[in-house]
């Protein structure tokens, strides 16, 4: 190849590299634009659906729409709740909104929110605490009371019957779709044969307050469990630890809780009863038979002990079927840090004092001397 003929080959070969390689630059250049494109519209895009989320679901309305936060929500269940009701947007983004303005320490209550509030209006009530409405009514539900009782209570404030409020809470259907709500306290050892109300003990003892006329049975039995829930919730694994379910917790609980009003006894008594489980003895307390005789009696009396019942605890051996009555958080506490001692009797006397004993003689040397002839 002569030299005229390897430099215009070569001239060429450069030419058509360089060709090449502005190609390449130009595509590349390409999807970079295109790259940078894309990243501003998704930016532009991201934005304007954070920014839209923000606002108020509807900044027209005036609707009025009533959201309860349970005692014991973290952020994501309160922001699942607002979503759910309709009082924002997105419940992502709240939670994301909050944390970034590092907010806090909500309250639980019946709150009244509106779909034209901004977030941080719906923050700044939330941590306040700041009801819009006021509650309609109070109603008090005293520790130790059967569901029977309670439902009488509910129905002297309410447009419903005891007899109304009684089939709804012994309605196997609506039970088993309660069990499946609150999985983590209610189990089918509650639709047991021989349970007498399936609630029993489960609807706890404290001063509700209501925003609305006349709520629902169903709306009433819910919040009493939510609150069970949450006192039960911080003993869960203590009450594991104890190798008791939950059932046998609150029906030990409501044992304590008939046997005594004064809290410094409830632990002592806890103890004895303990005892007797120990070593297989009949817990022979009175409270059961009553509940298993169905009608309030001032004074047990010997008939009474031969009632033929699950609930009898002079007739079957460790603890009853079921729960007695709801009880109070002092009560279960006392299930599950019983005074150790090696009583297995105790007795109350006239004036409510409490007296125990080791042994049946014991037991019966107390009777004669705090009780004379009425025992």
């Amino acid at each position: 190849m002569s030299k005229g003929k390897f430099k215009k080959l070569f001239k060429e070969n450069r030419n058509a590299r360089g060709e090449e390689a502005h190609t390449v630059r130009k595509i590349v250049f390409i999807i970079l634009i295109v790259f940078i494109l894309l990243f501003a519209i998704g930016g532009v895009a991201g934005y304007s659906y954070v920014k839209s989320a923000l606002e108020p679901v509807d900044e027209n309305s005036e609707e009025k729409i009533d959201v309860e936060i349970p005692i014991g929500s973290s952020t994501s269940t309160i922001a699942g709740i607002l979503e759910e009701n309709g009082i924002i947007k997105n419940d992502l983004i709240f939670r994301f909104y909050i944390k970034f303005k590092n907010e806090s320490d909500f309250q639980a209550g019946n709150y009244t929110f509106s779909p034209s509030m901004t977030i941080d209006e719906i923050i700044e009530s939330l941590k306040s605490g700041k009801l819009v409405l006021e509650s309609t009514q109070r109603v008090t539900i005293p520790e130790g009371l059967t569901v029977e009782q309670i439902a009488e209570i509910y129905s002297n404030h309410f447009s419903f019957t005891s007899e109304e409020f009684l089939e709804k809470v012994n309605d196997e259907e609506y039970i088993k779709q309660l069990i499946d709500e609150y999985p983590l306290l209610l189990t089918e050892e509650i639709l047991h044969e021989d349970v007498k109300t399936p609630l029993e003990g489960y609807l706890y003892a404290i001063t509700y307050d209501f925003y609305e006329e006349n709520p629902s049975i169903e709306s009433i039995v819910e919040m009493m469990l939510e609150q069970t829930q949450s006192v039960m919730a911080p003993y869960f694994e203590q009450i594991d630890e104890a190798g008791m379910t939950i059932h046998e917790a609150i029906t030990f609980a409501s044992i304590i809780e008939k046997e005594t009003g004064k809290l410094d006894q409830r632990n002592e008594i806890s103890g004895v009863f303990h005892n007797r489980l120990d070593v297989d003895m009949p817990l022979q307390t009175d409270p059961t038979v009553i509940y298993a005789k169905g009608e309030h009696t001032e004074r047990v009396l010997y008939e009474d002990l031969e009632i033929e019942s699950p609930y009898n605890t002079y007739k079957v051996k460790g603890l009853p079927v079921g729960p007695i009555s709801n009880f109070a958080e002092s009560s279960l506490e006392a299930v599950l840090n019983p005074v150790e001692s090696d009583y297995l009797y105790f007795l109350h006397d006239r004036q409510g004092n409490i007296h125990f004993a080791e042994t049946l003689e014991e037991h019966n040397q107390n009777k004669a001397e705090h009780l004379g002839d009425d025992e």
